[in-house]
């Protein structure tokens, strides 16, 4: 948690240094900007409480989901010159592996997740259109795809599933127009904080049942367009 951390606190020192070397018009009300951006998503995955077991786990087993890179894409309207609404949406694909006594087990391969967010954010106001800005937020996890690893196969599991669930965001970063150019920069930080059911089944029976913490923290930069 504390490289996690150190990671928000860099993206947010990169973010001021980066807002002091641009000139352009700041947004208006009614003004829409799109963002296209490469992004970092890190999860937790960790174990917060076990519903069943019938396996058994073994003592100090727990899980690991593993980071992705993606491309993102985000639509942004302007009620005022300094607040706006956001929405913002992915798709990334995390493997989940054992960790501690189950050190290296895989036990859901490939699960895919589109994290659908909508934030309220705060555009501070600042010469030369340079517009840092905090925001916070929901968001609903919608999972799919999830594979059996060959760790759970092997534990007699047929299948795996992790539930859909609603949680909580905030965010912070920075847009910075260029001079003479049809579009800015952008770099932004999302917390998430939200958790999963994850459900192994043996057939028609649940044999593991176990809650999870992701609080995914994503980081983006790239390129937007206003107009």
């Amino acid at each position: 948690m504390e490289s996690r951390s150190w990671s928000f606190a860099a993206a947010l020192m990169a973010a001021s240094a980066i807002a002091t070397s641009a000139a352009a018009a700041a947004p208006e009300a009614g003004d829409i900007q799109i963002k296209a951006m490469a992004t970092m998503v890190d999860v937790d995955g960790g174990i917060t409480s076990v519903v069943r077991d019938r396996i058994p786990l073994p003592a100090r087993a727990d899980t690991k989901a593993d980071t992705a890179y993606v491309p993102t894409v985000a639509a942004e309207y302007f009620v005022t010159p300094n607040i706006s609404v956001e929405t913002y949406c992915c798709v990334s694909r995390h493997d989940v592996t054992g960790t501690g006594s189950v050190k290296g087990v895989r036990l859901i391969d490939n699960a895919e997740v589109i994290p659908a967010t909508v934030t309220l954010k705060y555009h501070f106001p600042l010469e030369n259109g340079v517009k840092p800005y905090v925001g916070a937020g929901g968001s609903y996890f919608i999972f799919f795809g999830e594979g059996l690893g060959a760790g759970a196969r092997g534990l007699g599991a047929t299948r795996a599933d992790l539930s859909n669930e609603l949680g909580a965001v905030i965010q912070a970063g920075v847009d910075v127009p260029l001079k003479g150019m049809p579009f800015g920069l952008s770099l932004d930080v999302k917390q998430y904080f939200i958790d999963t059911t994850a459900r192994f089944d043996a057939g028609a029976t649940t044999v593991l049942k176990t809650k999870h913490k992701l609080d995914p923290l994503v980081v983006s930069a790239g390129l937007a367009w206003r107009f």
